[in-house]
C-alpha cells in the first residue's frame, strides 16, 4: 500500500453511521473527499451527508469486501464491530486506527491492563468471571466500597453499570448481570473529570486540545469546557500518559482519554478512567473554537496529510442536546453565540443525544 496522502477525491470508508460518523463525512467533504458509510441500521445520522451508504450486518462478507474494494482507507466511529470484520477489512485495504486500537480498549478488563502495564494509574479493579462463584474475601482485600460493577464490554453512557455500597449490592449486581463478563472497580474520589483530545501520525507525531472540563450525569456527559480548570502539571500528565498510550497503539488518528482528577494532596494526580480510540463527545467544541477540528484532524491523519493547528481560539462550554432537549432548538438559535449541531436522528428517546450546542467567548489571557 502507498504511503503517499490521499488526494482530493479518493474514498474514505466510515464503519457506523452514527453522529460521530455524520461529522467525520463532513469533515472529508470539506478536504475533497467523499465518503462511504458501512451500517447495520437504515436512516442514520452519517448517511444523510456521506457519498454512498452500505447496509448491512457487519459480518457481511460479501458486503464488506464491496465495500473494502470501494474505498482508500477505513476508519471507524464506534468500537463495537465485530473482530472478523476489522480482520477482513484489514486484509483488503487500509484501517487506520488499526484493529489492535480496538483490541486494547473495547473491553474493560484487557484495557485496565493494558493502562496498568504502562505503569499508568487506573482504579482498583477486579475480573467478575461469569459462572463462578465469587470469592468476597478476596474482593474485599483488593476493593474498598463503594465500587460500581461494569460490563466488559458493550457499556456506553452510564449503561451496564451497577453501583455497590457492599458485598450483598454486589451479589444481587452480579445476579442481575446474568452471567455477563464484568470488571468491578473501586470508585475513586476525585475533584473533577477531564479527558484529553489529540490526534497522532504514522510518524508519531501527536498534537493535542487544549484539557477539556468534564460533568457527567447519570453517565451520559452534559457539558465540556475550555479551558479546563487544570494547572501546567495537570496538562502535562494528561499529555504524558496520552503519549504512552497511543505510541504503544502505533495510533493513528483521533483519540480520547477520559481522567478522574484527584488534586494535589493525593497519592495520584491523575487516574485513567477509559480511553477512546476514536473521535470522541468532549471534543465536539473543536469544531467552532478551533481552526482544526477533531474531525478534521482525524480524516487529515488516515489521509496522511498533515496536521492542522489544534490552537483554540474562544472559550467554549459544550452541552449536549439529549433527549426532549432538542425541542430547545428555537430558542437555543436566538443567541448568536450559540453552535448548534443537529443530528438529523428521527426519533427522539430518553437518554438518547439528539444534538450539541456550543456557546463561545472570547478567549481570555491565561
Amino acid at each position: 500500500m502507498s504511503n503517499k496522502p490521499l488526494a482530493p477525491g479518493a474514498t474514505i470508508g466510515i464503519l457506523g453511521g452514527g453522529q460521530l460518523g455524520r461529522m467525520l463525512a463532513t469533515a472529508s467533504a470539506s478536504l475533497g473527499f467523499r465518503t462511504h458509510i458501512f451500517c447495520d441500521q437504515e436512516n442514520e445520522p452519517a448517511a444523510e451527508v456521506a457519498t454512498r451508504t452500505t447496509i448491512a450486518p457487519y459480518d457481511d462478507l460479501e458486503a464488506l469486501r464491496t465495500f473494502s474494494n470501494d474505498i482508500d482507507v477505513a476508519t471507524f466511529e464506534f468500537e463495537n464491530i465485530p473482530t472478523e470484520a476489522l480482520e477482513y477489512i484489514s486484509s483488503h485495504t487500509r484501517l487506520a486506527p488499526g484493529a489492535n486500537s480496538l483490541k486494547a480498549t473495547r473491553d474493560r478488563l484487557v484495557e485496565k491492563e493494558f493502562i496498568q502495564g504502562l505503569g499508568i494509574p487506573v482504579a482498583p479493579f477486579i475480573d467478575i468471571e461469569p459462572g463462578a462463584e465469587p470469592d468476597f474475601d478476596e474482593i474485599a482485600n483488593k476493593i474498598k466500597y463503594p465500587a460500581i460493577l461494569k460490563t466488559r464490554r458493550f457499556g456506553y453512557d452510564g449503561k451496564g453499570q451497577i453501583k455497590c455500597e457492599n458485598a450483598g449490592d454486589l451479589a444481587n449486581a452480579i445476579q442481575a448481570f446474568n452471567g455477563t463478563p464484568a470488571i468491578l472497580e473501586e470508585m475513586i474520589h476525585y475533584e473533577r473529570e477531564l479527558s484529553i483530545i489529540a490526534t497522532r501520525e504514522q510518524s508519531g507525531n501527536i498534537q493535542f486540545y487544549d484539557l477539556t472540563e468534564n460533568v457527567h450525569t447519570g453517565g451520559i456527559l452534559q457539558t465540556s469546557t475550555v479551558p479546563a480548570n487544570a494547572d501546567p502539571n495537570t496538562t502535562m500528565a494528561a499529555q504524558t500518559f496520552a503519549r504512552a498510550i497511543s505510541d504503544e497503539l502505533n495510533y493513528v488518528g483521533t483519540f480520547a482519554i477520559e481522567y478522574f482528577y484527584c488534586g494535589e494532596n493525593e497519592n495520584q494526580l491523575l487516574i485513567v478512567n477509559e480511553i477512546a480510540p476514536r473521535v470522541h463527545n468532549s471534543g465536539h467544541w473543536t469544531l467552532d473554537a478551533s481552526l482544526t477540528s477533531q474531525f478534521e484532524n482525524h480524516i487529515r491523519a488516515i489521509a496522511r496529510w498533515p496536521l492542522g493547528t489544534t490552537t483554540r481560539h474562544s472559550n467554549a462550554v459544550m452541552t449536549n442536546l439529549i433527549g426532549d432537549d432538542v425541542l430547545k432548538w428555537p430558542e437555543l438559535i436566538q443567541t448568536p453565540e450559540n453552535a448548534i449541531h443537529i443530528y438529523g436522528k428521527e426519533e427522539i428517546r430518553d437518554g438518547r443525544k439528539m444534538a450539541h450546542v456550543t456557546k463561545l467567548s472570547p478567549k481570555k489571557a491565561e
